[in-house]
């Protein structure tokens, strides 16, 4: 059974900078695809960033360019590098672990706050 962690999060200022961590414990899988969600109060969740172990990548519009996602194939690792954050980023991060059944196992969330 896998088991998804996440941690990371944090407050930090506008402008700074965070790096989200997961890792999917007991996957015995190669082949996967993992991703960051975000969930703010009031909002519907919405996809982040993804990236499966062949590295293909995807991001929302809404980050493209701030966000970086990147692998640790042999860890089962993936890792969110946040740059230039706004307050609107300001959410709970939760991350997703699909295997090549194609069952999602969703970590706990971890929160980010952007604030002055």
């Amino acid at each position: 059974q896998v088991h998804v962690e996440e941690s990371g999060g944090g407050l930090v200022q506008p402008g700074g900078s965070l790096k989200l961590f997961c890792v999917a414990r007991g996957s015995r899988s190669d082949t996967w695809t993992m991703g960051w969600y975000r969930q703010a109060p009031g909002k519907q969740r919405e996809a982040v960033a993804s990236t499966t172990n062949y590295g293909i990548t995807r991001y929302s519009p809404s980050v493209k360019g701030r966000f970086t996602i990147s692998r640790n194939n042999a860890l089962k690792t993936i890792y969110l590098q946040m740059d230039n954050l706004e307050p609107q980023d300001t959410a709970v991060y939760t991350c997703n672990y699909e295997g090549p059944d194609s069952r999602s196992t969703w970590g706990q969330g971890t929160q980010v706050t952007v604030s002055s």
